[in-house]
């Protein structure tokens, strides 16, 4: 009995051996997304004294290198400038801009995997502000999921806040970097909707030009607000933030050519194994047991909507099928 595909051979694809190799690629991808994000974050962490506005304009301004580099390498960089919705980006920019800024603000004065944390209640609120703003059909079990997600992530963010707890058992630049941090999950949910408007009208790399080139002009606004003359080595780990955050951008858009997004959603929460990684080893940073409780909740909730998202999926192809007329 002969093989079906010579050994050693590219898989070929639409044929399952050609599906898993793809799946595998894409997952590949994903995780090496996570790894350069988590890099960015990292730099941003060790930046700490530098003013987010600052950190905003580095992290915006070099990471169009990349991505530019990266769109002439594919033929994509001509015509990109080319919109027909300044207004819709424009939006975004704002949006985006000000997660980030919030975000990089909690990176400096938090834990990290505190920080991640918190982060992951950003695809929560995506939906409910879906259901609300875009009018996507939303049942029972992905609000359920939501609340329950919604709960761990103050779960981590409470014991930071001074409201919450006895005169002196908390520290407030803490306190306000987790209020910053959650704040930022709820423009960065805006952004994702905003997001999702524009690709509906909007070539990517007209979407990701644009949102870096504004974010950096943004960013200089924030000048007369106190910026300040970094040292050598904070101003090389500002670059590399920059850089990193440009190639993780273009590695999580090639991710999703691969293969489904409930295939490689669920890997976005390796972040909080290297978080942990991260923040003991080279921060000196315990996770506290709020912490790894509350993370745990948000990731069970996330992983449970991305399981009900993709058992629909199958649901809606098997519909398709059965109606789709036979030859």
């Amino acid at each position: 009995m002969t093989s079906s595909r010579i050994a050693g051979a590219p898989a070929v694809k639409g044929t399952p051996a050609g599906k898993e190799s793809q799946a595998l690629t894409g997952i590949l991808l994903k995780i090496a997304s996570v790894c350069v994000m988590m890099g960015m974050s990292s730099f941003i962490k060790a930046s700490d004294g530098v003013p987010a506005g600052e950190i905003v304009f580095f992290r915006s301004f070099f990471a169009i290198f990349p991505i530019v580099l990266y769109l002439g390498w594919k033929g994509e960089l001509a015509g990109a400038l080319q919109t027909s919705n300044l207004g819709g980006h424009a939006v975004r920019a704002l949006v985006g801009v000000t997660s980030m800024g919030l975000s990089f603000y909690g990176l400096t004065k938090l834990p990290l995997p505190e920080a991640v944390s918190i982060g992951y209640g950003a695809p929560l609120l995506t939906v409910v502000l879906g259901a609300f703003l875009l009018h996507e059909t939303v049942r029972l079990y992905r609000w359920s999921a939501v609340v329950v997600g919604m709960a761990g992530v103050l779960t981590i963010t409470v014991p930071q806040l001074t409201l919450f707890s006895e005169p002196g058992t908390t520290n407030p630049v803490a306190a306000w970097g987790a209020l910053a941090t959650l704040t930022s999950t709820v423009f960065t949910a805006f952004a994702m909707i905003q997001v999702r408007r524009l690709v509906r009208t909007e070539r990517t790399p007209t979407i990701v030009i644009y949102f870096s080139t504004t974010a950096a002009l943004l960013g200089l606004l924030t000048i007369p607000f106190g910026w300040v003359v970094p040292s050598g080595r904070e101003t090389l780990f500002l670059v590399l933030a920059g850089f990193f955050g440009g190639v993780g951008q273009i590695l999580l858009t090639q991710c999703y050519r691969y293969a489904d997004t409930s295939t490689i959603a669920p890997f976005e929460y390796t972040s909080m194994l290297l978080s942990l990684a991260i923040g003991i080893f080279i921060f000196g940073e315990t996770p506290t047991a709020s912490t790894l409780i509350g993370a745990a909740i948000v990731i069970a909730a996330g992983t449970f909507i991305i399981y009900r998202e993709h058992r629909l999926g199958l649901e809606r192809a098997r519909v398709r099928k059965v109606m789709t007329p036979q030859g």
